[in-house]
């Protein structure tokens, strides 16, 4: 029993999973009951004979129905290339389009086009079998696979409507139902039938789905509009319409959309192509279908308040009130005109106009090459109601002022010119407008709270009644005070006011009773009191708060050398007072070391402190040597760094500093001595030092025992750091190689002698002190005789 059961159970679950891969191996659940289907009445006519429009070619039916249905005989010119896919005639009974009319049901669209995926005329009352399920011969469309983000070899059985049009108007819209088999309470999980209205250009550019859902909720299809279903969860359900059967679907589809409206902003005067196509996904087995509202395309002119809403036929306007009123269409190629009273208006050729009389107000807009224009109209009635509104008059009390003086609030009230206004207390009295009104308005012995009623007319039929009320509070007095008096710059001081209940304050927002202010100058502060019902009083109060000057300092940061010694000077001014961190009390100190010093300085008010910085001086350095081997002199060259406050002259020294002199030119040196030259800014101790060896060989050795140049002697080398040197031949080859064991070539290799020739010699060393490399090259000529 337990194997019967789980063979069941396994045949069961690849039973279900085959099915689902196959589309067209479902079977069609149409929930509308056959009887009722082919009952007249029941649901909506769909190509019915009982109407004209049914007749009628694509084309007519697309500028008669879809676009004026009947509401605009000047539409043809704006219609052009009307195309239908299947190209199916009217005469195809079983064709994919056609006329649709709501009959006797309550389907929220009276008529339009409908565009099928199966055969149009079986959506309504033309039934003839318990299925919609057909295919319309139609094919794929990468168009509509791209819009709704589909594969295009999953669509089937497309139907396309196609045309161009020139817009006279900067929006255009659709009201359109998508209706499908696919609602059958699971097939939408995964049948994404669909629906687009493309729009472009036809000078070229890219398709625009004008098709979408509200706030960015995606295109219109089956599997974006349902609520649960078996499988998947509710997408978008507030746009879905519901399931057959139930009164507000009344076709034979399963279920549908509510009424949607496609919108897309033009430009108007250009030409456009649309597309409109509907498909079936994944099978050609279950149909779709979308409803188009005929006359919903909205192609005419409407007139516009400056708020840009849409206004009435007719408005009343009292005392001539220029109206702005504005067409709905603009562009650079339109042509307007506007007419009053039926008599075009000179000058008036913008889509904007202001009225400024009573009368009917009409606008044409035309698209050059166009003969048919749009056009809109609206009646200004006039009248001579005064504009008014409420007031509130206020009395600040004094012991000479008590009473209210009804007239100043009049201009508050109104500004019409040659209004009439009448105060009542007693607003029955001023709605009955009688003559129990206040008759000494400058002088109203009124108390605090008040309502008095105000009928503002001009003596005719137009008034309006407006409510003032009286307010009444002692006049108050202002005072001000500050914290401090006289402070230091930056310093910060608050301001307190009394007397009122808010204040004015003429150097600063807010209305609060304190302010805090940092100064940096001396500053008078005046103030408003404010009583609690707005009195402001008579004159304002004020104080002065001094800033004293400021303290300051010529200290700036110098430099200086180890062993020299600097002054350093805070400056003078009235009162001050010094407290060095040294020490120091004095305005001036001498320091002979690096640091920061500081000082605070005390004028008996303000306090503040200055920081300066003693600091390392550069020292001179050489830049330059040059030794002449027939003076036997050393001339140097020196660069000494800017230093501020130091003197900027330099003198030399050969001799380690026991001697110096003004001239860089040191004479009757030695050669190939090694000297330490010394260079420092006169007057301090900031010394630079070079080492210095005067270099000089013969060039010529003849190595002959006479005791003249027998030999190239390096000795005075071996002292340095690394001397290192040898002699080469022309070739390059090695043939005496220096050190401190052999400084001295006799011009022999390993005892023998080297023949006459030009060798080049290089060597080098290190100064001791400043580790400086020194490396040498030259020739030298060898003379030998057998």
């Amino acid at each position: 029993m337990k194997k019967k059961l789980l063979f069941y159970l396994f045949f069961s679950v690849i039973s279900s999973f085959l099915f689902s891969q196959n589309p067209q191996s479902r079977k069609s659940v149409n929930e509308n009951p056959a009887g009722i289907s082919r009952r007249a009445g029941a649901f909506i006519d769909v190509n019915a004979p009982g109407y004209t429009p049914s007749g009628f070619t694509i084309d007519k039916l697309v500028k008669d129905v879809l676009i004026s249905s009947g509401t605009n005989t000047c539409v043809a010119p704006s219609i052009t290339n009307v195309k239908i896919t299947p190209n199916q005639g009217v005469s195809n009974t079983d064709r994919a389009w056609g006329y649709f009319h709501k009959g006797t049901t309550n389907f929220p669209f009276k008529d339009g086009v409908v565009l099928s995926t199966g055969i149009a005329r079986k959506a309504g009352n033309n039934l003839e079998s318990s299925t919609l399920s057909d295919t319309n011969g139609g094919g794929s469309d990468p168009d509509l696979a791209q819009a709704v983000g589909v594969a295009a070899n999953k669509l089937n059985d497309a139907v396309l409507l196609e045309f161009d049009f020139i817009p006279t108007t900067s929006q255009i819209k659709f009201n359109y139902i998508l209706a499908s088999e696919e609602y059958n309470k699971s097939f939408e999980c995964s049948y994404a039938d669909a629906f687009a209205i493309l729009l472009k250009p036809t000078s070229g550019g890219a398709y625009t789905n004008m098709a979408i859902l509200p706030n960015g909720a995606g295109p219109v299809s089956i599997t974006n509009i349902h609520p649960a279903a078996l499988g998947c969860g509710a997408v978008n359900e507030q746009y879905f319409g519901g399931y057959n059967p139930q009164p507000n679907i009344v076709t034979n589809f399963n279920g549908r959309t509510v009424p949607l409206t496609a919108t897309a902003t033009v430009t108007p005067g250009q030409e456009y192509h649309f597309k409109m196509v509907v498909a079936d996904y994944n099978d050609r087995l279950y149909d779709s279908a979308v409803f188009l509202e005929g006359g919903s395309f909205n192609i005419g002119v409407e007139l516009l308040n400056p708020s840009g809403t849409a206004l009435p036929a007719e408005i009343n306007v009292c005392d001539n009130v220029p109206q702005v009123i504005t067409a709905s269409v603009s562009g650079a190629n339109l042509l307007y005109q506007w007419f009053y009273n039926g008599t075009p208006i000179p000058g008036a050729t913008t889509n904007t106009i202001t009225a400024v009389q009573p009368g009917t107000y009409s606008i044409e807009v035309s698209v050059p090459g166009n003969p048919c224009p749009g056009k809109a109209s609206i009646k200004i009635n006039g009248g001579t109601t005064p504009q008014a509104q409420n007031a509130t008059l206020l009395l600040c009390a004094t012991p000479d002022i008590t009473t209210f003086d009804l007239s100043t609030i009049i201009p508050s009230i109104s500004t019409t010119p040659g209004a009439i206004f009448k105060f009542y207390e007693n607003q029955a009295d001023a709605t009955a407008q009688n003559n129990n009104n206040i008759q000494n308005i400058l002088n109203y012995n009124g108390n605090n709270g008040q309502i008095l009623y105000v009928v503002v007319s001009n003596g005719g039929f137009c008034s309006k009644l407006v409510e003032l009320k009286l307010l009444k509070e002692e006049t108050p007095k202002a005072g001000l005070k500050s914290s401090r008096v006289k402070v230091c710059p930056g310093e910060t001081v608050t301001l307190t006011a009394e007397g009122g209940t808010t204040y004015l304050w003429s150097n600063f927002p807010g209305t609060g009773n304190t302010q805090t202010v940092t100064l940096f100058q001396t500053t008078t502060f005046t103030v408003y009191a404010i009583g609690a019902k707005g009195c402001k009083s008579l004159n304002p109060a004020s104080v002065t708060v001094e800033v004293i000057p400021e303290i300051t300092s010529p200290l700036t940061d110098i430099e200086m050398c180890l062993g020299d010694r600097v002054t350093l000077d805070a400056g003078a001014g009235p009162n001050y007072k010094y407290i060095w961190n040294t020490g120091a009390t004095t305005q001036k100190i001498n320091v002979d070391q690096w640091g920061i010093y500081t000082v605070e300085i005390d004028n008996g008010l303000c306090k503040k402190t200055f920081k300066v910085k003693v600091m390392g001086a550069a020292t001179p350095f050489f830049t330059a040597m040059n030794y002449d081997g027939v003076k036997k002199s050393l001339t140097v060259t020196a660069e000494n760094p800017p230093m501020n406050n130091m003197p900027s002259s330099l003198e030399y020294s050969i001799d380690n500093g026991v001697s110096w002199q003004q001239s860089n030119v040191f004479s009757g040196l030695l050669d190939n001595t090694n000297y330490t030259i010394l260079v420092r800014r006169v007057g301090t101790h900031c010394v630079g030092t070079i080492d210095f060896f005067t270099f000089l060989i013969n060039n010529i050795i003849t190595p002959n025992e006479d005791g003249i140049n027998d030999t190239l002697d390096l000795k005075s080398f071996g002292r340095f750091q690394n001397f290192t040197g040898s002699i080469y031949d022309r070739y390059g080859v090695e043939v005496f190689r220096f050190s401190k064991d052999t400084p001295v070539w006799n011009g022999t290799v390993e005892g023998k002698k080297l023949p006459t020739a030009t060798y080049w010699y290089k060597f080098n060393f290190e100064y001791p002190k400043s580790k400086a490399q020194i490396n040498w090259s030259g020739w030298i000529m060898l003379k030998n005789r057998n």
